[in-house]
């Protein structure tokens, strides 16, 4: 037995040496090896390569939207004034309990309430009704489009600006032309300075800012629709608003859920038009809920009360958000 073994090792010496000495001799491979890295081993480069690929947005995105937010959703149930207090003092709900007992935020709710009710039906039906109009063939229809999309370009800052400047009750433009021109003289107010023409002037600048968007979006879901089934109903006899209300508007369900959201969105954080044409008022009638969050938290400093009444705001929009996707989901 040791015989055989001595035989077989010296065959292996021979073979590894003539390997050595000859460079034409292809080297034996035992079975099994493989030259190439492990599987593991490759699929863990690959993880780190994707990781560090995706290292840099999910930094960002942990440092200015996760972290904010946890930071924010810990103050709500704290108490602190970061110009006076060392460090935040929980308290637990008591912010939340304290923001349904605050007058000002109970008219604050009404007021973004009214304001959402009253933009929202009126940029819904009127930027429908403009698609409609658009969506025929008109002369210089590409002008009229552009025309139309034209103000969502202008920021709402300066939106407000100039609509303090043609709604000022002196020398403003409507006024002007109330009564110098036209001598209604009993129409001529302070559009501003009353609790229900400053919220109207509100919704105008609003609608005014963002209808322009809107049309362009019931627009893209009017040339979504076929144009077979258009053409079949003007055979079966759909024209006018038979047509819309029975064929049209049945098939653009998804196109209202999503102009319904979005509008809804821009209603519950209405700032700035409020911010610059009235600042809340006359009184707290035109004052909204971001308006009183943005007031709480740098005007009187208590960050925490803020970030409930924030947290608030935030699961009313996503109650919203929802009524309006099952409402939509109903119909179909």
């Amino acid at each position: 037995m040791g015989a055989v073994l001595c035989s077989a090792c010296v065959k292996v010496d021979a073979a590894i040496g003539s390997d050595h000495m000859s460079s034409d001799v292809q080297t034996v491979v035992p079975p099994g090896f493989n030259r190439r890295p492990p599987v593991r081993k490759r699929e863990r480069r690959r993880v780190l390569a994707g990781m560090g690929f995706v290292a840099p947005a999910a930094i960002v995105i942990f440092a200015f939207m996760l972290y904010p937010l946890g930071y924010a959703a810990y103050l709500s149930f704290t108490k602190y004034n970061f110009v006076y207090d060392d460090a935040p003092e929980f308290i637990g709900a008591q912010n939340y309990v304290a923001a349904f007992q605050d007058p000002q935020f109970i008219t604050s709710l009404k007021n973004t309430g009214v304001y959402t009710v009253a933009y929202l039906s009126a940029v819904l039906v009127l930027s429908f009704i403009l698609a409609l109009m658009l969506f025929r063939k008109l002369k210089a229809q590409s002008f009229y489009r552009s025309a139309i999309f034209v103000p969502i370009v202008v920021p709402l800052s300066l939106a407000g600006l100039i609509f303090v400047w043609l709604l000022q009750p002196n020398y403003g433009l409507v006024n002007h032309v109330l009564g110098n021109i036209l001598g209604f003289n009993g129409a001529t107010r302070a559009w501003l300075s009353e609790g229900g023409t400053a919220m109207a002037a509100i919704v105008i600048v609003s609608l005014w800012a963002t209808i322009g968007f809107m049309t362009i979006l019931f627009l893209a879901g009017l040339q979504s629709i076929p144009a077979e089934i258009l053409e079949a109903a003007e055979v079966d006899g759909a024209t006018g608003w038979k047509k819309t209300f029975r064929v049209i508007i049945p098939n653009m369900r998804q196109t209202f859920l999503l102009t319904g959201i979005w509008a809804s969105l821009q209603a519950l954080k209405v700032f700035i038009e409020p911010m610059v044409l009235t600042d809340g008022g006359p009184g707290n009638s035109t004052l909204v809920i971001y308006q009183q969050i943005y007031k709480t938290a740098f005007n009187y400093f208590d960050m925490g009360y803020a970030s409930a009444m924030g947290f608030i705001l935030g699961g009313i929009i996503m109650l919203v958000i929802g009524l309006n996707y099952v409402i939509v989901r109903k119909k179909d």
